[in-house]
């Protein structure tokens, strides 16, 4: 009897054990799973947001680069304007310049540049011909011709200066005379010349030149 006792009782102790084993290991297998889900679903909000802030930035990005595409044009846009603008402005002034230029020449100025060009180049001959009489290194043929040459100039330098103040007399205060070989030209500041003022003009300048009649080219200005 009192060994079916302990059987009995030995018997209970295996049932606790076996129960409270079976126990802690449906807690233990709880626990994991609920674990897992819990981590799976961190993990997932945590790519879902990472995946937010990458759209994001992404999106802020666009944006941005929009703008500053924009801006870019505007400024491209707004600088060939000013530059279209420069460059009618520069096209107006030169403009402008250019009639200005042209009023000057056709004004009475263009008579006393020409002058003073003409008698620039007179000069400059001279000086050139007196340089081959002062270089040691001239022949003497050279140097009598140098001689010739200058007094020429001086001659027809002189002449040209009386015929331009006797055809001034003759109230054509605006005239000038170029003289090349035996070709003459003479330039009058006047609309128009009638035929006897033409023929008073070629007088002088058969007369002071000693240049034929059919050698002297007159023209109006």
């Amino acid at each position: 009897m009192k060994i079916m006792k302990g059987l009995f009782k030995k018997n209970q102790v295996i049932i606790y054990v076996i129960a409270l084993m079976l126990v802690t290991a449906g807690y233990l297998n709880y626990t994991t799973n609920t674990a897992e889900q819990v981590s799976a679903q961190t993990a997932m909000e945590m790519e879902a947001n990472d995946d937010m802030q990458i759209a994001d930035i992404g999106d802020a990005t666009l944006v941005n680069s929009n703008d500053v595409v924009t801006n870019s044009i505007d400024a491209n846009t707004t600088n060939t304007e000013n530059a279209s603008m420069t460059d009618t402005n520069t096209t107006t002034n030169t403009s402008n310049t250019s009639t200005e230029t042209n009023a000057t020449i056709t004004s009475d100025e263009y008579f006393t540049k020409s002058k003073l060009e003409r008698d620039t180049m007179y000069s400059q001959m001279i000086e050139s011909y007196e340089n081959v009489l002062n270089s040691s290194n001239s022949l003497e043929t050279q140097k009598q011709s140098a001689t010739e040459e200058i007094k020429k100039i001086n001659d027809t330098k002189n002449s040209i200066m009386i015929c331009e103040n006797l055809i001034s007399t003759k109230g054509f205060t605006n005239n000038i005379i170029f003289v090349n070989g035996d070709s003459i030209s003479v330039i009058i500041g006047v609309e128009e010349l009638k035929q006897e003022e033409v023929a008073q003009i070629q007088n002088i300048i058969s007369r002071e030149l000693n240049a034929e009649i059919e050698n002297i080219h007159i023209s109006t200005k």
